[in-house]
Parts: C-alpha cells; sequence; structure tokens
C-alpha cells in the first residue's frame, strides 16, 4: 500500500510516500534498458519530512545530491539506500556552515539546482545554501543548458563577449552547437541586434552567388561536402576580417548559418541541369537516346524528346539507387556504341568505345580508358560533357589511362597523397 504523503507541484521534484507504514522519499530518475523511466525510494524519518515540507531549497538539495546514487544505478541496479539514507541528517538538518562543507565532499547534480534558481555565483563559491534563496519549485531548463554550454565553452578557453553570445542566441546554437542554425532576431538582446545584423550582412555578401549543390552519389538529401567546405571558409575569412574580435564560436554558427540555408536552398530545388545547349559539340553530337544502369541490373532509359534533360535524369537515377553495395552507374548510347562508367567507391571513371563490332558470334571489342574523378563536382562535368559530345568530348577533360594496372597505380598515388 503506497500512499503519497508530500508532493510539490512540480511532479520531478522527489515526493514523500509512506509505503507499509514506512516514510519514503520517492524519485524518478535515468531510464531501464527498455528506456522506460525508473523510480527510487529509500526510507526518511519524521524530522526528515518536516523540513521537506517547510523548506524548498534543503529539499532541492537533497535531490541534487541523490540524482548521482540514481545515475550510478544504472538501468537494472538498485539504488544504494545506505549512501542515500546518510545524505539525509548532513543536508536537512545540518547548519548552513556544515550544510556548505559537506557539498565539498559529495557528488551532486548542480544543473538541477540552477534549473530551480539557484545563484550561479554563490554555487560556484560553494555557497549552496545561500545560492538556493531564491529557489523555485518551477524548473528552468533552459537556464541549466545555457550553464552547461558556457561550462563547456570555459573547459576549452573560450569566453564569450556580448556579441558573440547575441550572434549563437540569433542562430539558435547557444546552448546546442549541434542544432541546425535558423534566424530568431527575437531572442537577440534589441540593443545587440543591429550589431548582429551587420555581422549577418557581412557573411551573405561573401557567398552571394556560391552554391551547395546536390551529390547524388549519398541519397536524396546530400549536399557537396566540398561546396560546404568551400563556402564555410569563404564565410569565414570575410566576417574575421569585417569583425576581428569575434571568437571563433560565433564566426563558426554564422557560416554554419549560410551553409545550412544554401543547403536547403539546393535540397528543395528539382535535380540541377548540367547541360548547356551551348552547341559547343554541334547538334549532331549531342546524345538522343540513352540508357542508365546500376551495379544492380536495373535499367532506365532516356530520350531527347522527353521532358527533362539527360543529366537531370540520370542524377536523380543515381540518387535513387546509389547505396552502400551499389556505387557503379553506367551510360551507354547503343546507336554510338559508346559509354561511360562511374566507379563512386574508387572516385574514378571509364570510357568504353566500341572498336569493332562483334562479327560471326565473335565478341565485339572496345577500348577502355580510364581517368581519376575530383569529387561529385568531377563527376558531373564528365557526364554533362558525354551527354554534349560523346566520350571524344571527354579528351579535354582529365588524363586517361588505357592500361588498367598503370591506372590502378595512379589511383592508388592519390590515395595515398
Amino acid at each position: 500500500m503506497r500512499d503519497i504523503v508530500f508532493t510539490r507541484a512540480s511532479g520531478w521534484i522527489p515526493n514523500v510516500i509512506r509505503e507499509d507504514g514506512e516514510l519514503k522519499l520517492m524519485l524518478g530518475a535515468g531510464a531501464d534498458a527498455n528506456h522506460a523511466p525508473r523510480t527510487f525510494t529509500f526510507p526518511i524519518g519524521e524530522a526528515h519530512l518536516a523540513v521537506i515540507r517547510e523548506d524548498l531549497a534543503r529539499h532541492l538539495l537533497l535531490w541534487s545530491a541523490v540524482i548521482p546514487l540514481c545515475d550510478a544505478a544504472g538501468t537494472r541496479d538498485r539504488l544504494d539506500e545506505d549512501a542515500a539514507v546518510a545524505l539525509l541528517d548532513p543536508i536537512l538538518l545540518s547548519a548552513p556552515a556544515d550544510v556548505d562543507a559537506f557539498f565539498r565532499h559529495i557528488r551532486w547534480d548542480r544543473g538541477q539546482l540552477i534549473a530551480h534558481g539557484a545563484d550561479i555565483d554563490l554555487l560556484e563559491r560553494g555557497q549552496v545554501c545561500a545560492a538556493m534563496r531564491a529557489a523555485t519549485e518551477t524548473s528552468n531548463r533552459k537556464r541549466a543548458q545555457e550553464y552547461d554550454a558556457n561550462r563547456r565553452r570555459a573547459e576549452r578557453g573560450t569566453v564569450l563577449g556580448p556579441l558573440d553570445a547575441a550572434l549563437l542566441r540569433y542562430t539558435g546554437q547557444y546552448v546546442h552547437g549541434a542544432t541546425v542554425p535558423r534566424r530568431m532576431p527575437d531572442a537577440v538582446d534589441p540593443a545587440l541586434l543591429t550589431e548582429v545584423m551587420r555581422v549577418i550582412a557581412t557573411a551573405e555578401q561573401a557567398c552571394a552567388g556560391m552554391r551547395i549543390c546536390r551529390d547524388p552519389r549519398r541519397g536524396k538529401r546530400a549536399t557537396d561536402k566540398r561546396d560546404w567546405e568551400r563556402m564555410a571558409t569563404t564565410v569565414d575569412a570575410a566576417v574575421r576580417r569585417a569583425h576581428p574580435g569575434l571568437v571563433d564560436d560565433a564566426v563558426r554558427t554564422v557560416s554554419f548559418l549560410m551553409c545550412s540555408e544554401a543547403a536547403d536552398r539546393s535540397r528543395s530545388a528539382p535535380m540541377e541541369d548540367d547541360e548547356e545547349p551551348d552547341g559547343t559539340f554541334g547538334e549532331g553530337a549531342r546524345k538522343t537516346a540513352l540508357s542508365f544502369t546500376d551495379d544492380k541490373g536495373v535499367e532506365k532509359e532516356w530520350r531527347a524528346d522527353g521532358p527533362r534533360t539527360a543529366t537531370a535524369v540520370f542524377w536523380e537515377f543515381v540518387e535513387d539507387r546509389s547505396a552502400g553495395d551499389n556505387e557503379v552507374f553506367t551510360i551507354e548510347d547503343e546507336k554510338m556504341g559508346e559509354g561511360i562508367q562511374l566507379h563512386f567507391y574508387a572516385d574514378s571513371l571509364a570510357r568504353i568505345t566500341t572498336v569493332r563490332e562483334g562479327e560471326g558470334g565473335a565478341d565485339p571489342e572496345y577500348r577502355v580508358e580510364y581517368s581519376l574523378v575530383d569529387g561529385i563536382g568531377g563527376y558531373r562535368t564528365l557526364v554533362s560533357a558525354f551527354v554534349r559530345g560523346g566520350c571524344a568530348a571527354l579528351d579535354q577533360h582529365g588524363s586517361w589511362i588505357a592500361d588498367a594496372a598503370e591506372f590502378e597505380r595512379a589511383r592508388r598515388r592519390r590515395d595515398a597523397d
């Protein structure tokens, strides 16, 4: 039989219950192996209940000291009840100076106290009782999260100035640096917003006209890592030059914002068309029918009289089909007897030209030449050139090696650099 004896407005603060006639403190902390919340109890006395009922600060201090014991219990072990009971008298019944001294020798959850209004400066000086004079039953988790974020920065030797902090708040990354940034002007002190927008304008001007293209090799929402790095480097340099007083965290959040927005624009747009209808190779050279295949034997046909360009359709095919075990894609022009094979796993490409058709049951004779490819941008250039002008149009793009062994040595030298 379990009865609630005392509870506070916040359901997370430990309750006092009576179970089988015995007073106990009950709190939820951690989770079990199935991610369900765990509940712990341990016995207390009437004197402890009286303090818990009347003194919110002592109640919260006890909670912060019990949490590490719950963490130690993990997902399946029992709470160390002896250790929990040993906390009761020193925290609930001792003089403030003795409580402060006690907290200097035990583990306790600082964030929980900060969330409930503890004075951070006093906590840092070890004056835990005085720090809890302004304690509240309601919790402000954001306050604790910001404290943890600042503590982590301090461990890295980073101290934010007012503008640094304002930029991080503007992008929503003050607490979590891995959060996808977004524009939140309402989160910034109005007195600093104009200066924040000046920094943002510097970044926007620096990357004007730059794009982060899609990388179909890695799926539907993937973007080109090199494009991202190029934009981030450009924005970083411009912001540091124009605003030299900013710390790395602030500069990084601005470049992250610019890159994230550019990547989102690319993801939401149709697959880019890489073809340039400039007639460079003559209308007769441009492909009119192609077949695309992957390493699993799936095939897709394209014809020039369709609504989409060959490059857009091919890269959508790659986007849909590419996977860790499907990294070889082929474009073939059966009529002209030529094609290219893209090897995403090796950053290489082969162009294949029919030298002699098979006659009398003999196999055709092919010329195969290989080239190293520099990222998705290199692949896009080669695919576009092939679609516009066939294998002959690839001569001006890269060095072509006919000997497979020689090419493999070149590939290994590149990968070793």
